[in-house]
C-alpha cells in the first residue's frame, strides 16, 4: 500500500508520520496516536463527536483527510488540560454545571466551545445554541452543556483579556 509522510503539530508536538492518502484524520488519530478521546459517532460529520481543533478552527475529524492537516496543529481533547492533575478552565465548567451524562459527546463540545472563544461568539445561551448546531447529545437536554458553555468563554474572555 502507498504511504505518504504527515508532519504536523498534535497536541503542542511535532510528529511525522507514516499515513495512507486515504487515511481520515479521526483515524490516525485514533489507531495510529492511540488518540481515543475523540469519538467516531455518526461518520457522515453530523454529530460532532469526532470534533477536534486545526489551526485553532474546529473540524470534524470523520471527514478530513489526515494529509489535509499536513504542516497545521492539531489539538485533541488529549491535549486541552494544562497538566496531568488539572482540568480545562472549560472543563471544569462542564464539570461544575453536571453538562454530560454518558460522556461520548463530551469532548467534541469541549473541542468545539473552545472555538468558540476565538471566534467571538456571545456569552448567552442563544448565540451558543446556535454555535452549537453541528453537535449533537442524544443524552442531555442541553441546558448544563450551554450554562457550561457560557460561564467557560466567560471566565476565558477575562483571562484572555
Amino acid at each position: 500500500m502507498h504511504t505518504a509522510l504527515l508532519s504536523l503539530q498534535l497536541n503542542h508536538r511535532a510528529i511525522t508520520l507514516d499515513v495512507a492518502p486515504s487515511s481520515l484524520l479521526i483515524d490516525v488519530l485514533r489507531e495510529q496516536c492511540q488518540l481515543t478521546g475523540t469519538h467516531q459517532g455518526c461518520d457522515t460529520a453530523q454529530c460532532g463527536a469526532c470534533t477536534v481543533l486545526v489551526d485553532g478552527q474546529s473540524i470534524k475529524s470523520c471527514n478530513r483527510l489526515a494529509l489535509q492537516c499536513a504542516g497545521q496543529s492539531v489539538l485533541t481533547i488529549e491535549g486541552v488540560a494544562p497538566n496531568a492533575y488539572e482540568l480545562h478552565v472549560m472543563q471544569q465548567c462542564f464539570s461544575q454545571h453536571h453538562a454530560l451524562q454518558c460522556g461520548f459527546c463530551t469532548p467534541g463540545f469541549v473541542m468545539r466551545a473552545l472555538a468558540m472563544v476565538h471566534e467571538d461568539v456571545p456569552a448567552t445561551p442563544s448565540a451558543v445554541r446556535e454555535a452549537l448546531s453541528g453537535n449533537l447529545c442524544r443524552c442531555t437536554g442541553y441546558e448544563g452543556i450551554v450554562k457550561a458553555i457560557c460561564e467557560g468563554l466567560e471566565k476565558l474572555r477575562h483571562v484572555d483579556g
